[in-house]
């Protein structure tokens, strides 16, 4: 036993330490040893009246010390048993495969969840399918360990030394004025092949694998953790907070709790898989390939190609020279994505087929820096991080107190910096009264266009331009996530251009006044008006 750790959900007997690879079936529970130091329990009944309960992980002892909240469960959502208004009972099997696996199969309404183990490994292998949307219109595996055991988790995410909420139930101040919440633990998809915590000589962790089930694409972010009174892991198969479209069903979710004595998860081969009998699981034989280039590219950018359908989601990096290759597809129709970090530029419709690698026809990048300017602020590439705090909006609250003030003076061209005097966001109720003032030598012998990119809207917010004494009229709103999106952690939304035609004689030879103002039909007070997230500012010809 670790001496360094007291047991935070009961200490084991010394006979359990180092027991041998098995499976035992008790009243209440399912007990598996991995054989590799790791053994927990799997609840086989609800506890009390509730059906909440069956199909938990009630115990999770490693090297003999447990790290389950002995007061909760780890489990999907809430727990198994209350997912759908119309369930019945769950159902929790447990069977041996061969002398090495151990395979425990939880039936809830029309979920199914799997926890499986290999002789050796201190892993507990996961997978998730569903056929509907289970309550409360969301799905994600939450693993709760006590805090003391696993003290250092995302930062961004402990909530201890908090004293007072900030914004709803969920995002909370500490005295020196800086800010914490369970989101600003989040990650772009394709950044990320685990996440965990760690505490004396222990690391838990979970790692992904292909993610295919989700929505959101590669870009997306979500909450991965919160430490509270328990360091709660929360892997997301789908979360609706920030989501651009439809959830996925029938889908085969897989991903791993991978326990190690502190250092980083290696690789979780899945590929074994195959020899079980897993709802939705598609083998790689089953599975397909694309290859392709991409033209045109920045190479001061890096590019990413998406694939996306109703059924899946992937990913894949661009190399520099163009090329690039993803392989493990779903058969299936598929929208090819061509992104400029995260500004999609190009797209294909691709085939994909089981046996085979099928090639792209050839993308070319349509990017909107590539046309002239007479200034630009900021880069087309869907993001706000070159702009003012930019670069701290997904690891805090716009109001937390290493934010630099988000009133600022003119933006002068030529003379600002986009980092230092341009914000990332704006707000109906907070710094709605940007101003750019740049020069011309002579009025303009046409009319030009001001674009101006967006990556995001809270409440129907979108710009609106006056130009010296001219005036705009507003544009109608984009279409955008409707929860929460700029104060919990991401600028990820729809990539939208406005673009304002100013007549040639709103301008004047000298010095120009453009305004910028957020509009919208809905009300908002502080960091919750309406208000967008910036991509890129410029004023080119009429074309």
């Amino acid at each position: 036993m670790n001496p360094s750790l007291p047991a935070f959900g009961g200490s084991a007997s010394m006979q359990d330490v180092g027991a041998p690879f098995g499976l035992q079936s008790e009243d209440d529970a399912y007990v598996v040893n991995t054989g590799a130091g790791l053994d927990f329990r799997v609840r086989r009944a609800p506890t009390g009246v509730s059906l909440r309960g069956a199909g938990d992980i009630s115990s999770l002892r490693y090297h003999g010390v447990d790290y389950q909240d002995i007061h909760r469960g780890s489990h999907i959502n809430s727990g198994f048993g209350g997912l759908y208004d119309d369930q019945g009972p769950v159902d929790v099997e447990a069977r041996t495969i061969g002398n090495d696996i151990i395979e425990i199969t939880v039936h809830a309404g029309e979920l199914i969840h799997y926890y499986i183990v290999r002789r050796g490994e201190p892993r507990i292998y996961m997978a998730t399918w569903f056929s509907r949307e289970p309550k409360p219109g969301l799905v994600r595996f939450i693993v709760r360990v006590p805090w003391e055991a696993l003290p250092h988790g995302p930062e961004a995410a402990n909530l201890h030394g908090t004293d007072r909420t900030i914004e709803a139930h969920d995002i909370f101040g500490r005295p020196d004025g800086q800010t914490r919440s369970k989101h600003y633990s989040n990650m772009r998809l394709k950044d990320w092949r685990y996440f965990g915590a760690t505490g004396p000589r222990v690391g838990l962790w979970i790692v992904r694998d292909d993610n295919e089930g989700n929505s959101g694409g590669p870009f997306y972010r979500s909450l991965l953790d919160q430490g509270a009174s328990d360091q709660e892991l929360t892997y997301i198969i789908n979360y609706g907070e920030g989501q651009t479209e439809p959830f996925r069903t029938g889908i085969l979710n897989c991903y791993t709790l991978v326990f190690t004595n502190g250092e980083a998860p290696g690789h979780v081969e899945t590929s074994w898989f195959t020899d079980l009998d897993i709802k939705g699981y598609v083998a790689p034989a089953g599975r397909g390939a694309v290859e392709g280039v991409a033209n045109g590219l920045d190479p001061a950018f890096t590019y990413t190609i998406g694939l996306a359908n109703a059924h899946a989601q992937y990913w894949t990096a661009v190399a520099p020279n163009g090329h690039f290759t993803r392989p493990a597809l779903l058969p299936g129709t598929y929208r090819l994505t061509l992104y400029k970090n995260e500004l999609a530029v190009a797209q294909e419709d691709v085939t994909v087929e089981a046996g085979r690698m099928v090639s792209a026809a050839a993308l070319h990048a349509d990017d909107p820096e590539s046309l002239p300017s007479l200034w630009r602020i900021g880069h087309w590439d869907g993001s706000p991080r070159e702009f003012l705090n930019g670069d701290k909006v997904t690891t805090m609250h716009p109001s937390d107190i290493r934010m630099s003030h988000w009133a600022v003076a003119p933006f002068i061209v030529g003379q600002s910096v986009p980092a230092r005097d341009f914000p990332a966001y704006q707000w109906q109720d907070i710094n709605n009264d940007l101003h750019i003032h740049f020069m011309l030598d002579k009025l303009p012998a046409s009319d030009l266009v001001l674009r101006i990119g967006i990556t995001t809207a809270s409440f129907h917010g979108r710009p609106v331009i006056s130009l010296n004494e001219w005036d705009a009229h507003p544009p109608k709103p984009s279409l955008q996530p409707t929860s929460r999106t700029l104060t919990v952690g991401t600028y990820r939304g729809n990539n939208v251009t406005y673009r304002f035609t100013i007549p040639a004689s709103a301008f004047k030879a000298g010095p120009n006044d453009l305004a910028l103002h957020v509009v919208s039909g809905n009300r908002g007070h502080g960091f919750l008006s309406p208000g967008v997230s910036y991509d890129a500012i410029d004023l080119v010809e009429d074309r």
